[in-house]
This record gives structure tokens, C-alpha cells and sequence, in this order.
């Protein structure tokens, strides 16, 4: 597949790059996107919540009534799951959600991801570029000829480039990541992918392993 090569005026440089069929070509794979996906939210948890059992509750100890013959669910001290303030059953403790995934699961998770951009024509490539500072405006200026402002907009570079991600950090619909930190989730949750030249071979060089 070959699409054109834009400056950053939303022009036609004349140039032309051929999509990898081996990343950009294969039949989606939905499980694995699934799998990917679930993975990377587990992730995001904080898994900090936490409730008191009955052991860690502060309350006497004392027997509140006899054994049997009360009418009622038998229990012991004020702490019981069974009186109002009392402790809770099998309640949450803090954990870790995360789980591990094949590396060949996530490598074939992030291509089905990235074939579902290429048949939807949601990847613009553009010549790499830079700013010499920080500056929002430019960004927008540069989403506005891309024709892809008010767009979740998912800007791939080659490499870390502290002036382009502090220049679009403000913006609720812009995310600026590394070609090797490309994750299945971030590729979907975008409308549209803006990768420069170079991050196309640096893509290539992370998922052709």
C-alpha cells in the first residue's frame, strides 16, 4: 500500500512510501486485540482499594449472646459481617491486575491494530520535522493543515522529541508517542495516526523482530 508523503503545510512533497504488508496488511486478529487491550487497562490500576475484615476492625471481642436458642444467625463479637459496622466478607485488598502476555501475542496485537488504521486510511505520513521551541500554536497549526484538528489525533516520531510533546501536552485530542512504545490501545483509541518517515523504519525495525 502506498500513500504520500506530506509536509507539514498539508502539502504533497511528491514523494511516495510503501506501507509493510507484513504490519500494515495482515487480517486482524480480534482476540489478540482483546487480549492486548485488557492487558494495557489491567496495567493502568492502581489496585490500592481495601476494605476492613473483621479481624482489623477496632470493637471488643465479647461474646454478644448465647450460641443457640436466640431466634436468629449465630455470631460472635460486635465486629461480625452479620451486624451493621461490622466487618466485610472477602472484601478487596490491594492487588496487582497486571498479567503476562507472549510477546508474539502483543507483536501480532499492535500489527492487527495498525492493518485496521491502514484499511480504514486513517495513517497520514508526513517528512520528519521539528520545532526550534515549544509552541502550541504550532501544533494546531500543523493538525489544521493535516485537515485532522478536532480528531484524536496520535502523533508517532522516531525518537523523543521534548519540543513536539510539550507542544501538544495541552491538547485534549493529541498524544505524541516513540515508534518502540507503539501499544495496540493508543493505535485504536485514535481517530487518526501521524507518523513522520523515519517512525515508519523504526516501526518496521520493532514489530519485524
Amino acid at each position: 500500500m502506498e500513500i504520500n508523503v506530506l509536509n507539514i503545510n498539508g502539502q504533497e512533497t511528491g514523494r511516495k512510501v510503501t506501507l509493510n504488508d507484513a504490519i500494515f496488511g495482515i487480517e486482524p486478529n480480534d482476540h489478540v486485540i482483546y487480549l492486548d487491550v485488557k492487558q494495557y487497562m489491567a496495567n493502568q490500576r492502581q489496585g490500592t482499594a481495601k476494605a476492613k475484615e473483621r479481624s482489623e476492625h477496632a470493637g471488643s471481642t465479647r461474646k454478644l449472646g448465647r450460641q443457640k436458642g436466640g431466634g436468629g444467625a449465630r455470631h460472635g463479637d460486635i465486629n461480625s459481617p452479620l451486624l451493621r459496622g461490622g466487618g466485610r466478607v472477602f472484601g478487596p485488598t490491594p492487588r496487582d491486575y497486571g498479567f503476562k502476555l507472549n510477546k508474539k501475542v502483543k507483536a501480532l496485537a499492535r500489527k492487527s491494530a495498525l492493518s485496521y488504521k491502514a484499511q480504514e486510511n486513517a495513517i497520514i505520513v508526513v517528512e520528519d520535522f521539528n520545532f526550534e521551541a515549544p509552541k502550541t500554536k504550532e501544533f494546531v497549526n500543523i493538525a489544521k493543515n493535516l485537515k485532522v484538528d478536532g480528531k484524536k489525533v496520535l502523533m508517532v516520531l522516531p525518537e523523543a522529541n521534548k519540543n513536539v510533546y510539550l507542544s501538544a501536552r495541552n491538547l485534549q485530542k493529541s498524544e505524541c508517542i516513540i515508534a518502540s512504545n507503539i501499544n495496540t490501545y493508543k493505535v485504536l483509541n485514535a481517530d487518526v495516526m501521524v507518523v513522520t518517515e523515519n517512525s515508519l523504519k523504526a516501526i518496521d525495525g520493532v514489530l519485524n523482530k
